[in-house]
């Protein structure tokens, strides 16, 4: 046996993925060889290119497949003392790479701390030493509040029915003591069993992080982790090798924690399932919701609904120890109402706030419509709505004032001219803040100081068109001048949105002085109309809605309803206060069918009205769709590769082919950002598994398009499985 025959011998032959984007030509495993006996699962560095990289070993070869050592890298090392990847959630990653047609390394390494590879053993091992014992769970048990019988109801039922649960709650109606019970029953039965609970944004996690905390104090703080984006590099290592290790016994956090590592989830809780923030828009661009149902199903969801094979060519075999998921909110999302409409989920409904024995304190909020077509022309807060305001400035009570649109105003304009403050890299308007005198691109982040004069003919007269929050809070100041507070101090009007949170513990500070009761009236934007429990605040208000009513975007409705539903919600939340509380809306279209229902509070009404229109047109949920994005210096380019993509494929006859229908390409409705200019495509089908199969085979096509003499200049393209806007 020569040199070259023991060496093959003393081999290991292994695939490993790698982050790779999916249209680099590299979208599988790559083969490796080792010297020592690694397991599927295991993090490992390789070198990549001049680079050493994160990998994770996917598969043992059962041979060399012709390969001799001299052809294949070697692996440089592997993470000792951590335990392997399991197999579920590496057929997670698998699931989401295939369906949203990403590479398997970029999702699986986007879901790993980046600060793995720089570990050593000795590191390692100090990171994964585990917690002291245990203590007694009498003292939580003690804190325990008293349930109300719809709470009860859906307790019950989630211990009898396995389906993933839709929890439909009102707004202050005890959804997060459902979510604290419904764990604290799971790991009790179970010493080793983990939960996830996922917020749909940052501001939100600290919130719940605390009452959980509160709650399970006595498993000891480790026992209790968050995974989001805001943590520093270390805090993420740290929790994410807590929950790998089963350490963490609870796990907090926003869309990626739901590709966290966690080898004995039993509960998932997707705390405002309808919110968008819950799909990635950059890079695998996943739902983090769908995600968690399939992630149920996939730890153990035993379904007592009939599977139809034929329409679900993803549903993974069941576990014996079985895992749940629950899906709360407000307004959820169409297409999981749909869901319980057909019995694929269970719907668990609590219409009462707690409290609601008290009529005026556990009632919802009255809605007001204001309509604005009566009022005074160009005013911004109608007179009936300032002087609630001021009734309840008098009272001693709060007020917010809810406008979706940061800065001071969203243009700034030359009457004379016609300029305005156009983005010169951007199709957008640079938005005006008044705070610091300048213009701010919120595409591509351009800042420049106000011009003194009109840059196209010099008129020093240019002005603010539209409104923004900051404006709004300078108009609020205005016309409330000379109000008191009861004890006669001066009022105190403050905002929260994203220019004035910017700094580390902003928000924290902010929140803090509205609930200790130190601001009358709270101008924002759409970070406080959801999830805050404030106690003091019984008016809100919503100034200029109507711009979603009438969108290009099929589902903008949808997201106006939850979101003036959220809205609503922060009134009146202080069962001991024992004031009415109101929701004004001002608009133009009072008798517009969505403000009927939200009138009423009636989501039921309004998704059947959306959801009837959704299916005579063929959306979602009744129709699937993808797009496919393209960026390039020009937009004939753009446009030019997805039809010339579009064309090739309907020349193969790719599978499924005869039920997708690719329209022609268009640009984005904001087609130029940063210089660079997107064009969009749009693929339907009524069939997601015709959609998934023409998808996978489309790939190959493009890439090959890609390579054409005429589209090498192009910048980069992308699927969007799922679209949230078309």
């Amino acid at each position: 046996m020569n040199s070259e025959q023991i060496a093959i011998s003393m081999t290991f032959w292994i695939n490993v993925v790698v982050a790779t984007p999916a249209h680099s030509g590299v979208g599988g495993p790559l083969t490796y060889r080792s010297e020592l006996p690694l397991a599927p699962g295991q993090l490992v560095r390789v070198p990549l290119g001049r680079r050493e990289v994160l990998g994770v070993v996917w598969e043992i070869l059962p041979d060399s497949g012709g390969l001799t050592p001299g052809q294949a890298k070697s692996v440089l090392g592997a993470l000792e003392g951590l335990a392997p990847l399991s197999p579920t959630w590496r057929k997670l990653v698998a699931f989401t790479a295939g369906y949203y047609q990403r590479s398997l390394g970029e999702v699986a390494l986007a879901a790993l701390p980046p600060q793995l590879r720089e570990l050593s053993a000795v590191q390692l091992a100090r990171r994964l030493k585990r917690p002291s014992a245990d203590t007694s769970t009498e003292e939580s048990q003690a804190k325990l509040v008293e349930l109300s019988p719809e709470q009860t109801a859906a307790l019950v039922q989630l211990e009898r029915d396995t389906r993933p649960a839709l929890l439909f709650g009102s707004t202050g109606s005890g959804k997060t003591e459902v979510y604290l019970r419904a764990a604290a029953r799971v790991l009790a039965e179970d010493p080793e069993a983990q939960v996830l609970v996922m917020v749909p944004e940052i501001n939100l996690t600290p919130q719940l992080q605390a009452r959980f905390e509160e709650r399970f104090a006595h498993l000891g703080r480790e026992r209790v982790v968050a995974l989001h984006s805001g943590l520093t590099p270390a805090q993420r290592l740290k929790s994410w090798l807590a929950a790998h290790a089963g350490v963490a016994r609870l796990v907090l956090g926003t869309r990626m924690a739901v590709l966290a590592s966690m080898p004995n989830l039993r509960l998932i809780v997707v705390d405002e399932e309808h919110d968008p923030s819950y799909k990635q828009q950059e890079g695998a661009r996943y739902s983090a919701r769908d995600l968690a149902v399939y992630r149920a199903r996939l730890e153990g969801l035993v379904t007592t609904a009939p599977a139809k094979p034929q329409e679900d060519t993803f549903a993974p075999a069941a576990s014996p120890k079985g895992c749940n998921v629950i899906l709360g909110s407000a307004t959820p999302s169409l297409e999981s109402w749909q869901a319980t409409l057909v019995g694929r989920y269970q719907r668990l409904t609590m219409h009462e706030r707690i409290g609601s024995a008290d009529q005026a304190a556990g009632s919802l909020p009255t809605v007001r419509l204001v309509d604005m077509n009566h009022q005074p022309k160009h005013c911004t807060l109608a007179p009936p709505l300032l002087a609630a305001i001021a009734q309840r400035i008098a009272r001693g009570e709060q007020s917010l004032i809810f406008l979706n649109r940061r800065g001071y105003a969203p243009v700034l304009a030359c009457h004379d001219c016609g300029w305005k403050s156009e983005c010169p890299h951007c199709s957008a308007y640079r938005v005006f803040h008044k705070i610091d005198r300048t213009l701010r691109c919120h595409h591509c982040g351009f800042t420049e100081r106000v011009p003194r004069a009109c840059p196209g003919c010099g008129n020093v007269d240019i002005a603010p068109v539209g409104r923004g929050t900051e404006r709004l809070e300078e108009h609020l100041a205005e016309l409330l001048h000379g109000i008191t507070r009861p004890d006669g101090s001066p009022l105190v009007i403050a905002r929260i949105d994203a220019d004035t949170t910017r700094l580390k513990g902003a928000l924290e500070s902010q929140l803090a002085s509205v609930h200790a009761g130190e601001v009358d009236v709270l101008v924002g934007t759409q970070m406080i109309a959801k999830g805050h429990d404030f106690r003091h605040i019984t008016l809100v208000a919503a100034v200029n809605p109507d711009g979603a009513l009438f969108s290009s975007d099929f589902r903008a409705p949808e997201r106006l309803f939850g979101l003036l539903m959220q809205a609503t919600g922060r009134a009146g939340r202080n069962a001991a206060k024992g004031a009415q509380s109101e929701m004004w809306v001002q608009t133009f279209h009072p008798q517009h069918p969505l403000f009927s229902a939200l009138k009423k509070h009636d989501y039921p009404a309004f998704a059947e009205q959306e959801l009837a229109d959704r299916e005579a047109a063929g959306m979602s949920p009744f129709g699937f769709s993808a797009l496919v994005r393209a960026e390039a210096r020009s937009q004939d380019l753009a446009q030019g590769f997805l039809n010339a993509a579009a064309a090739a494929a309907q020349a193969q006859a790719l599978p499924g082919h005869d039920m997708v229908t690719p329209y022609p390409a268009v640009p984005m409705t904001i087609q130029r950002v940063a210089n660079v200019e997107r064009a969009q495509m749009l693929v339907e089908s009524s069939s997601r598994v015709a959609l998934q199969r023409f998808l996978a085979a489309w790939q190959p096509v493009m890439a090959a398009t890609r390579q054409q003499a005429e589209f090498k200049p192009l910048i980069r393209w992308a699927m969007d499985v799922d679209p949230l806007a078309i």
